[in-house]
């Protein structure tokens, strides 16, 4: 007797049509952000954009709304990528409904709505508070460098701008010369049947690049003009802090001052594997569920002018400050001592690096007596029991869950604007998930 199988018969028809809801199993994380979106996000900021009567229909904006957001939670971000599991993965279609948006049709509708679907952040702080998932008793500060979408070979210092420059222009010049004397060669050779002031293609890519490095050279001196009518500002006291005597800025840029030509915003940037071109990602994380509580993106490889601006964002998201802070020494400064107190909150940040194989971080070079000496006892004081401890099992893991568990190590976008505004919609995402899993 010979072994029976269940059928497997791909041929055969439906007696009655599929429904969503049976694609994947109840409670699995499609259908919770689904309806998420559905019923516990005010989409009108995205809505109201469409009041044009005439055109054939559009998709419906709060789907399109949850398949970006779902997409993000499961590590899919290009829009090509997002419009193959549309076809391929059953749990797109539990989000779509069996809708299938081209990657063009994704592309545009996150570049027309990126302001609104960032919006949305403080809409799903506000569901993850209701759920109890934030308590704001310790919050922990961190940033992370992420690639920008540009090749940190595609830029160039200041110093290498200027020698280009004049290189350039002298071999345009002598291409110019060389051009005006071709033409008149073949005007007398073929007679004048050309307005004879066409250039070669070989000569337009030059002076495309000129222009751009001239372009690029211009930014660079308006920056370091801006910076010298500001005075010293965060770079001297950085230094300053690091035993370095600050310098006013000149009003003229470095030589190794750098501009980048695809991405003219994004700057060369340190992190513990080398030098990315990218840009300095910034979240304050609560730590009773690893939700995030604010967050920001800035151009500055240095985190010290970050701190105050993220705590009053949390602040302006959700009427509450914390009452502990913790972050690591690239936030230390006197100001940003200063401005904890002012707001009364319990600050846990770190003087100096920790030595290896103990609990409290170095004094690094503060002051006897200044607010960072304090702070630097404080922590050494408390030991094992401070709070400070807390900062490391808070903010990483959350950068270790976006960058490494779903794969977020580049922008899609270009420009300080929009890389920020991705960046908060890669955090409501994450937030999105957390919910999801303890709400």
């Amino acid at each position: 007797m010979s072994k029976v199988f269940r059928a497997w018969d791909v041929d055969e028809v439906w007696l009655f049509p599929a429904s969503v809801q049976d694609f994947v199993p109840p409670g699995h994380i499609a259908h919770l952000i689904r309806e998420t979106v559905r019923e516990g996000l005010d989409l009108r900021a995205i809505l109201s954009q469409y009041d044009e009567e005439r055109g054939y229909p559009p998709y419906h904006p709060g789907m399109m709304t949850a398949l970006l957001l779902y997409a993000y939670s499961q590590g899919i971000y290009s829009s090509r990528r997002i419009d193959r599991a549309c076809h391929e993965r059953v749990d797109f279609m539990a989000v779509t409904g069996l809708s299938y948006p081209d990657f063009r049709t994704i592309s545009e509708f996150r570049k027309r709505h990126l302001g609104a679907l960032s919006g949305l952040f403080v809409q799903v702080l506000g569901l993850c508070r209701k759920a109890g998932l934030v308590k704001f008793g310790h919050v922990a500060l961190d940033g992370t460098k992420i690639k920008a979408n540009a090749s940190k070979h595609k830029a160039m210092s200041y110093g290498r701008m200027r020698g280009a420059e004049e290189k350039l222009a002298a071999e345009v010049a002598g291409w110019m010369k060389k051009a005006a004397a071709q033409d008149a060669a073949e005007d007398r050779q073929h007679g004048g049947d050309r307005r004879g002031d066409e250039l070669p293609d070989w000569v337009a890519n030059k002076e495309r690049r000129l222009a751009k490095i001239r372009e690029a050279k211009a930014a660079l001196e308006a920056e370091a003009q801006a910076a010298a009518g500001q005075g010293a500002g965060e770079d001297s006291e950085v230094a300053a802090k690091r035993g370095r005597k600050g310098q006013p800025p000149s009003g003229v840029p470095e030589d190794n001052a750098q501009r980048n030509f695809t991405d003219p915003e994004s700057r060369i940037m340190k992190t513990k594997d080398g030098f990315i071109q990218g840009y300095n990602a910034q979240a304050a994380v609560d730590a009773e569920h690893q939700i995030i509580v604010s967050c920001d993106l800035t151009n500055q490889g240095t985190d010290s002018a970050q701190l105050l601006p993220l705590i009053d964002q949390i602040k302006a998201n959700t009427e509450v400050l914390p009452k502990q802070v913790s972050a690591d020494a690239g936030y230390a400064s006197d100001a940003n001592l200063k401005g904890l107190e002012e707001r009364e909150i319990d600050g846990f940040v770190a003087a100096g690096r920790p030595k290896h194989g103990t609990a409290a971080p170095a004094a690094g070079k503060a002051k006897e007596g200044s607010r960072l000496a304090a702070m630097a006892q404080k922590i050494a004081g408390q030991g094992y029991d401070s709070p400070y401890r807390l900062r490391k099992q808070t903010v990483e893991p959350v950068f270790g869950q976006i960058k490494q568990a779903r794969g977020f190590r580049q922008f899609l976008l270009r420009g300080l604007d929009k890389v920020k505004q991705e960046w908060v919609l890669v955090c409501t995402a994450h937030n999105l998930l957390k919910l999801t899993a303890f709400g």
